[in-house]
């Protein structure tokens, strides 16, 4: 284990802000998706190494993927064929990408670091966009199969490396080679995500060494209120506010790791 991590102080301030993001991280990935673009900036800013704050993140919002999986169930069971069909591209790529990450020397992650969260916040911002298009897309394209399983195989490892932003990206890639309905998209996109998720996690638990356990275990317990308080929420803030809250926090985070690279 690094000392550093051992050596994490957390105060009460600390404990309260970390409840309070993973709550807040299990309500964007209920409602949209973009919660890791929450917890991982808070854990660089309570001093948490780069590499380190990705893995603890991903080990601490796993817990907000139940409630989106609880929810799309009935359109999960409608598309069974697809979820059985992603299996193997899914678990391919979220273990290369995992393994990948564990085996990268930190200095290379960090290099790396600031573009991956440019990309995740342009793709979260641009979600919008990405639905209206999606509702026009024409699905009678032969390769439509090929596009499904090589695409949920490359976001998978881009999940397994990182994972911010793999729902948008999901999204994108179900909806242009699927002719179903954008609830079953998101159905379908939840399911991927508890796999990738729990996949990556068991990866870095097995692995173990990058993982703030403490600060994980508080943000496992705010994701999973939040992921049950999402549809509340939903209906109480407009789903802009919260999107611009997001890609202000990504963005800034992003400009601020290349300012300090």
């Amino acid at each position: 284990m690094h000392p550093e991590l051992l050596a994490l102080d957390l105060t009460a301030p600390r404990v309260a802000v970390l409840l309070a993001v993973g709550v807040a991280a299990g309500v964007f990935n209920g409602v949209a998706g973009g919660g890791t673009l929450l917890t991982f900036p808070t854990l660089l800013a309570l001093g948490v190494p780069a590499l380190s704050a990705n893995i603890t993140s991903s080990v601490g919002v796993l817990t907000s993927n139940f409630g989106g999986v609880a929810g799309f169930r009935r359109e999960i069971g409608e598309l069974r064929r697809h979820v059985v069909d992603l299996i193997i591209p899914t678990v391919l790529g979220v273990t290369t990408g995992a393994l990948l990450l564990i085996t990268t020397p930190a200095a290379s992650f960090r290099s790396v670091v600031p573009w991956l969260v440019l990309l995740a916040t342009a793709t979260f911002a641009l979600q919008p966009f990405i639905n209206r298009r999606l509702a026009n897309v024409r699905h009678d394209h032969p390769t439509r199969r090929v596009l499904l399983l090589i695409g949920s195989a490359a976001v998978s490892l881009y999940a397994g490396y990182f994972g911010a932003g793999q729902g948008v990206m999901l999204l994108a890639v179900y909806g242009l080679a699927l002719n179903v309905s954008m609830s079953h998209l998101h159905g379908l996109r939840s399911a991927t995500s508890i796999l990738n998720n729990t996949i990556a996690v068991a990866i870095f638990v097995i692995a173990g060494d990058h993982i703030v356990w403490a600060a994980a275990g508080l943000l496992a317990v705010g994701a999973l209120v939040g992921g049950w308080l999402g549809a509340t929420v939903a209906r109480t803030l407009p789903a802009p506010i919260l999107r611009v809250i997001v890609v202000i926090i990504g963005g800034a985070t992003g400009i601020t790791l290349l300012i300090q690279g």
